[in-house]
Order: C-alpha cells, then structure tokens, then sequence
C-alpha cells in the first residue's frame, strides 16, 4: 500500500472541517466543534456526507490514527482529496485544541 497523506496538528486550523470516523459513543463522548461524524462501517454508503474536498484536502481523524488512515487510504481510491490527522483525537486533546461533546456533558477522547 502506498504511503497514506498526512497532516499534524499544528497544521490544521481549530476551525477546520474534519471527517470523524469513530463510532458513535466515541463522538458523543467529545469531538472537534466543526467535524462531520461518519464511523469507518458507514463510509462506503455515506459519500454523499462528506465536505467538499475541491478547494483543499479535508482531514480525516478517529482516536489515535490507524482507521482513519485506513479511510484515508479507500478514500484517495475513490477520488477524494482528504489527509489523515497524525495522532487522532488522542493528540488533538493532547495539543489543547478545542473540544465539544454531545449532551452538555464535559467532553474527552475515549
């Protein structure tokens, strides 16, 4: 397999638009405010939900890297222009960027 793109931290903006590949507990439990949620099993069917990846690479985060760089990879098969977020979730916690979570509660990386 060839090397997948990559992006760090640092590189991205807090505002940034991410694809979220976790599974749904995960999401709940804290995400990045501007991401788009679709777990790993529901991409394949759910392209449609994807940002729009014409104007820049969109990058594509699950807790600590390895299935978003599997979806990274399926994805650059299918045509889309996305990067994986080196570190995941874990190292975007880690890098103090911002952080949201569903039902009001205080949000963290499970």
């Amino acid at each position: 397999m060839s090397e997948v793109p990559e992006i760090d931290q640092t590189s991205l903006p807090d505002d940034a638009v991410v694809v979220d590949v976790r599974e749904q507990n995960e999401w709940d439990a804290g995400h990045a405010p501007n991401a788009v949620h679709v777990p790993l099993g529901d991409l394949p069917g759910s392209l449609d939900r994807l940002p729009d990846t014409d104007a820049a690479p969109v990058a594509v985060v699950c807790r600590t890297g390895g299935r978003s760089s599997r979806a990274v990879a399926w994805l650059v098969q299918q045509g889309f222009d996305v990067v994986n977020l080196t570190g995941g979730m874990k190292g975007w916690e880690s890098a103090g960027r911002p952080l949201v979570a569903e039902g009001g509660a205080a949000p963290r990386i499970l």
